[in-house]
């Protein structure tokens, strides 16, 4: 199995940075695509930043000031958030797809993060 630990949300003012991270552990032989998605009270969970190899996605809300990264020898995912806005309210989640050491593939979630960013 694979298990997510995620850490680093918080509440900040408008205009403030956080930095989440999502650790992946367990029975991990590759991991394909990592990243995070958010969901707000009353809305579906969206796809926030992904990174797979060398490229990445995002949002067209967090363009510019998100910034996904990864650490393949950490096996960890981190999502940078600058000039957060109350909109970016919400529970984080990291996501972690692969292949197990059994050559099973895989995708797990972490137990969310929550951010609240006050105006």
């Amino acid at each position: 199995q694979v298990q997510l630990v995620e850490s680093g949300g918080g509440s900040v003012q408008a205009g403030g940075s956080l930095r989440l991270s999502c650790a992946a552990s367990g029975s991990i032989f590759s991991i394909n695509a990592m990243g995070w998605y958010r969901q707000a009270p009353g809305k579906q969970r969206e796809l926030v930043a992904a990174i797979r190899g060398g490229s990445t996605n995002y949002a067209d809300a967090v363009k510019g000031r998100f910034t996904i990264s990864r650490d393949n020898a950490k096996n960890t995912v981190y999502l940078q958030m600058n000039n957060l806005e109350p909109e970016d309210t919400a529970t984080y989640y990291c996501n972690v797809g692969g292949t197990g050491r059994t050559w099973q593939p895989y995708s797990v979630w972490g137990q969310g993060t929550q951010v609240t960013v006050s105006s």
